[in-house]
């Protein structure tokens, strides 16, 4: 499926019924009271966030959306139907701005999370609604409100708790085919990755993280050079970041500090974020840098030293990314078999 993460549309909600002119003709009542009933509400235009959603694809191929307009008042006081709602779904992580200055309407967070963006326009009153002691035959309505009509624009920023940044072919894709049932296109040359990736991550039975992939980086990256400032929006949620950095290149200190500059140019707090650096591709280091690789320090960020091939050092850089995300270290599962409870306690068990 086509990754696209911004959309224009446009939505208008339903207009109002109106209310009418009505008055009570029954048998033997032939000068019967006003009983013209009010117009129904017009439907609004609501966004739902589905976690099942992944893209703003399908904005591509319709823009305009409407509600339902109320129903008209009748006779014997009876409102007219309100407008049917329009309800369009979104993927979970969905901003929602509005006007020029591009104003925050809302931020879809949570699977089932509702937003109003149109309003339905109130139903008109009918001629019932306008008697009064000295005009008892009322003979004027109200039509119904009009709808809001509004433009509105979509951003869908991915939910992740980690993400991984780095240069291009540092190893992102790589690493989150390993750590998670994620399998992203993989290949030996710079940006095979496009689009972003999520993969979940198990560390414990029913628990996990969720890590995001964002394509590589390049010095300029944040004024949109490479594949740039699309696709960092991103790694704006995460609570934690991996930088990935090879450790086949002449100077990974120089990548980290490139890295860290075009983080810092497109959000000042992205390099403030709890992080984690991993020195990539260590099966592949020549024996004459090894020595170099092992003195690399990066001032107090956590380092590891990972091959995603061998798979060397994973084991320790996912219960790290658990720790800075949870605060809590990972649970080694217990032995299968192995006895629980206290010796006096089994003691007891085994004397009935």
């Amino acid at each position: 499926m086509k990754f696209i993460d911004t959309a224009h549309i446009l939505v208008r909600a339903g207009d109002g019924g109106s209310g009418i002119i009505s008055f009570r003709r029954e048998k033997f009542v032939p000068k019967g009271g006003p009983d013209g009933g009010d117009g129904g509400r017009g439907g609004n235009v609501v966004l739902r966030a589905n976690q099942h959603l992944t893209t703003l694809l399908d904005f591509q191929y319709r823009r305009q959306y409407r509600a339902k307009s109320g129903g008209h008042g009748s006779g014997s006081r009876k409102t007219g139907r309100g407008g049917e709602d329009t309800v369009i779904e979104v993927p979970v992580g969905t901003m929602v701005r509005a006007g020029e200055a591009s104003i925050l309407l809302g931020d879809l967070t949570r699977h089932g999370q509702e937003l109003i963006i149109a309003r339905g326009g109130r139903g008109g009153r009918g001629n019932s609604a306008f008697a009064t002691s000295t005009n008892q035959a009322p003979r004027h309505y109200e039509p119904g409100e009009d709808g809001e009509g509004r433009e509105i624009d979509l951003e869908l920023k991915l939910l992740a708790d980690v993400g991984l940044v780095g240069l291009p072919n540092a190893g992102k894709s790589t690493l989150i085919s390993v750590i998670s049932a994620a399998r992203p296109k993989i290949a030996d040359y710079p940006f095979t990755t496009l689009v972003p990736n999520l993969g979940i991550v198990r560390v414990e039975e029913g628990r996990g993280f969720v890590v995001a992939d964002i394509p590589g980086l390049i010095q300029g990256a944040h004024m949109g050079k490479g594949l740039g400032i699309q696709f960092l929006r991103h790694i704006e949620r995460t609570k934690a970041l991996v930088f990935l950095l090879d450790a086949t290149r002449d100077d990974p200190n120089e990548d980290y500090d490139i890295l860290l500059e075009e983080l810092a140019a497109f959000n000042r707090d992205l390099p403030r974020r709890p992080s984690i650096i991993a020195l990539t591709k260590m099966d592949a280091v020549p024996e004459a840098q090894i020595r170099a690789v092992a003195r690399l320090r990066f001032g107090k960020t956590r380092l590891h030293r990972i091959s995603a091939v061998t798979q060397s050092g994973i084991t320790d850089l996912v219960a790290d990314m658990w720790k800075i995300v949870t605060g809590n270290p990972v649970v080694a599962p217990s032995p299968r078999g192995k006895r629980t409870g206290t010796p006096r306690r089994r003691a007891k068990k085994a004397s009935r």
